[in-house]
């Protein structure tokens, strides 16, 4: 391969590669000999007690070998200009059910970008499909152990997953699985489930098809196709009903008792919306064994309400909290969306049965951007908050949730500023990270 020098972008305060002379700007070369490809090389070469970097100073052009001895796990503390160090893997495939697709024109560019890269779902989480990834790019990663990676399963019946995910290429997801399992990496795999297409029958083979893979396939969840307005040209796809919902849960309830009997734990996990849309509440925190599919939203509120109501307990064993929030008698605000609503409007009834003083206004905000279909707080705009909220009374500050925003910014989706809302507004905005106990201590404040 090329031998590519890597731009430095950063270099942590008081990490070993500071402490080495590495500066921002210098130009990484090799690793203990090896050039390096992209972040799973680097990744892979510096897990060692005892590593060589070659770096080129940005000022002299001077090439400099350097020796760090470290713990095997330590990072170094460099900060690349590329995350990935090479470019991300875009999306090979034309889903039926792509939420980029559904988006509005004019939004900002960024966000029209379909990434498919098993390195993010490493790194941050992100689900994968593998069609993008050759068996020798499988092997690789297999071969370096990194774990988990997150796939996009959807169906695992060859002719179907080919159709919905528009890709002839699609249909051995799981040969592709198979390499990871067999190298001991884990996988925690996603359905997208679709009216018609890939639920019923199709689900149960799916499910099926994935256990028998378990212990490689540590969990699965099934969500929600998610349906915006803006679907014209595109694949007809239908919302699912109450009553449909509710035939989810129990198709896949009977499954989690059989996977307790024979594994210990349920192994796969229904989003919240399905018990929600269904009139059901939501199981236990202790159904969902770890959260192994939190970042999915997967038992997000289950999680939310548990941490919330574990922290009231706290203020009401407490005499100090306790009196703090008898004296509260501000006026606060909550917006939320549909989905979360009586859960977060009833966690305020609480919060005011302690700070009997206070009032809390709880609005439940539709949204207008994407559509009515779309009922999560995550995908609400200030665009929404500013229709939704016109004309109500705020009080002295208004709580909005961390999800409405993009990742480490202060804008909503819209690109609206939450600080330029709160003009609008009139009101102080504070934005609460999605924990139940961070919630109740904003409220409180």
């Amino acid at each position: 391969m090329e031998n590519k020098a890597i731009a430095i972008k950063q270099v942590l305060n008081r990490s070993l590669a500071k402490r080495a002379g590495i500066k921002p700007g210098d130009f990484l070369l090799s690793v203990n000999g090896y050039y390096i490809k992209d972040i799973f090389d680097y990744q892979y070469h510096i897990s060692n007690e005892n590593i060589t970097l070659e770096v080129i100073n940005h000022k002299t052009g001077k090439l400099t070998r350097m020796e760090i001895e470290k713990d095997i796990d330590d990072d170094i503390g460099i900060v690349f200009e590329k995350e990935l160090i090479d470019d991300e893997k875009s999306c090979h495939n034309k889903c039926i059910f792509c939420f980029i697709d559904q988006l509005p024109k004019g939004m900002r560019e960024t966000l029209y970008f379909k990434d498919d890269d098993a390195r993010l779902s490493f790194l941050t989480g992100n689900y994968v499909t593998l069609t993008n990834m050759s068996y020798e790019d499988i092997n690789r990663i297999a071969s370096m152990h990194f774990s988990p990676v997150n796939v996009s399963v959807h169906a695992t019946d060859p002719v179907l997953r080919c159709s919905m995910l528009n890709n002839r290429h699609a249909g051995d997801v799981l040969d592709k699985m198979k390499v990871f399992a067999d190298a001991g990496i884990q996988l925690n795999c996603q359905i997208v489930l679709c009216k018609g297409i890939n639920d019923k029958e199709h689900l149960e083979k799916t499910i099926k098809d994935l256990v028998s893979m378990h212990p490689a396939v540590k969990s699965i969840s099934v969500v929600p196709v998610g349906i915006t307005k803006y679907r014209e040209g595109l694949y007809p796809l239908e919302p699912f009903t109450s009553e449909e919902c509710l035939q989810v849960v129990n198709q896949i309830t009977a499954y989690q008792q059989e996977f307790k009997r024979n594994y210990g734990y349920n192994i796969v996990y229904i989003a919240d919306e399905f018990y929600i849309k269904a009139g059901l509440a939501l199981p236990a925190v202790d159904e969902y064994d770890g959260f192994y599919q939190i970042e999915n939203g997967v038992g997000l509120m289950a999680e939310f309400i548990y941490d919330a109501q574990n922290y009231l307990l706290e203020i009401s064993d407490d005499k100090k909290l306790r009196i703090k929030a008898e004296k509260n008698k501000k006026h606060k605000s909550i917006a939320t969306g549909v989905l979360a609503y009586p859960y977060i409007k009833e966690l305020a009834g609480k919060v005011c049965m302690l700070a009997k003083n206070m009032r809390i206004d709880v609005y439940e905000i539709k949204n207008g951007f994407f559509g009515e279909n779309v009922t999560v707080t995550g995908l609400l705009t200030g665009q929404d908050l500013e229709n939704g909220l016109a004309m109500k009374e705020l009080g002295e500050e208004l709580l909005i949730s961390r999800t409405m925003l993009k990742a480490n910014e202060e804008v909503f989706l819209d690109d609206t500023s939450y600080k330029q809302l709160g003009k609008k507004l009139k009101t102080a905005i504070t934005v609460v990270d999605n924990n139940g106990m961070e919630f109740i201590k904003a409220l409180i404040k």
